[in-house]
């Protein structure tokens, strides 16, 4: 099972291969059943786990920046 696969949600290169799935699957009524879309489905879910990845990266960041100005702003009033 996918995230939600909503274009506005993910990079150009995800959205491609996630069409290439849909077609696959609109393509191969059954045959999708047995595997014939494997290889595009482990190529989607690699691409997602990676867009995945950066944006929890980016989010760490963004949490030690605002951790950094709630610190600063802390210490700034204690000592005033």
């Amino acid at each position: 099972m996918h995230t939600d696969l909503s274009p506005h949600l993910h990079t150009p290169n995800c959205n491609q291969l996630i069409e290439e799935l849909k077609a696959c699957h609109e393509n191969h009524g059954f045959r999708k059943f047995i595997g014939i879309c494997n290889t595009i489905d482990d190529k989607v879910v690699k691409c997602l786990k990676a867009e995945r990845i950066a944006r929890s990266a980016a989010n760490r960041a963004r949490a030690r920046e605002e951790q950094a100005r709630y610190k600063e702003r802390i210490r700034q009033e204690a000592s005033a």
